[in-house]
């Protein structure tokens, strides 16, 4: 009788896992193993054809090229202009770094349908900023509906995460490194080339893997900014499943299916970098 009530209060928290594990099965498992069965599965009988078709084509082959492409120069824009912000936001006095850092996070959620609006009426083709900067003669046929323009939207929503991701890796930095730096006599420029970016490079590795991530699966706000007139993976997933003209459900598993072994590489990769960091 006395071993039931200890048994009964270890099996406790396994009871209150279970509302989170029926939604993560519901939302998260449920589908993955719907598109990895779906992916196989061509006129009723499992084959590899969707994956031929899709190795096959052109079409299916650019999207990917652009895809990796947006996220590649967007993660890379968003990762340099994240470590110089974050080197500046670790100067300045401390209720203002907690100011910055709030307001950072905010903006990290600041995506979707609103963030494309707001870029349109900023930078559009009639946008406020488009048209103060053709007055002065800054700007000539800067188009926002364009890989460049897609390439500002991705790097402006990168920057907050890569700020929220390095900012505690500057904890590994310590203070009197700059001085004794300076004692040996080495500029500031070769401070930051031969003592910060090592101590970093873990950081900013992980960092840019998170941002490649974070683009490749990035959808609402360009579909909202050009709909289907630029060929990304993410839009012809959505087309084929619900798209006006024709709906191929199996061949967006198998679209999805690579983009989701794509992602999981690069998570991979990013859990091992993060394994050999160490900030102490």
């Amino acid at each position: 009788m006395a071993t039931r009530p200890a048994a009964w209060r270890r099996g406790l928290p396994l009871l209150w896992l279970l509302p989170f594990a029926v939604v993560f099965g519901l939302f998260q498992l449920a589908p993955m193993l719907w598109v990895l069965i779906n992916s196989f599965q061509a006129g009723g009988d499992w084959s590899l054809a969707n994956f031929r078709e899709i190795i096959d084509s052109p079409f299916y082959r650019q999207s990917f090229g652009n895809s990796i492409d947006l996220a590649v120069w967007s993660s890379l824009l968003g990762l340099l202009i994240a470590l110089v912000g974050t080197a500046a936001l670790r100067q300045v006095p401390g209720r203002l770094q907690d100011a910055v850092v709030a307001f950072t996070t905010m903006a990290s959620n600041f995506s979707g349908v609103p963030l494309a609006f707001a870029f349109i009426v900023l930078l559009g083709m009639n946008g406020a900023v488009t048209l103060l900067l053709r007055d002065a003669g800054l700007i000539e046929g800067f188009n926002l509906y364009s890989r460049s323009g897609l390439i500002i939207l991705y790097t402006y929503f990168q920057i907050p995460l890569a700020i929220l991701l390095l900012y505690p890796a500057f904890d590994g930095i310590q203070k009197d490194w700059r001085e004794a730096a300076a004692l040996l006599g080495a500029h500031p420029w070769q401070y930051w080339l031969r003592v910060v970016l090592p101590v970093l490079t873990p950081a900013l590795l992980g960092t840019f893997i998170i941002l490649l991530a974070n683009a490749l699966g990035a959808y609402a706000s360009t579909f909202a900014l050009m709909t289907s007139n630029y060929n990304l993976v993410t839009i012809q997933i959505s087309a084929l499943v619900a798209g006006d003209i024709f709906l191929e459900p199996q061949l967006a598993a198998a679209l999805s299916l690579l983009l989701m072994v794509l992602l999981v590489l690069v998570t991979a990769v990013n859990q091992w970098i993060i394994s050999r960091s160490r900030y102490e």
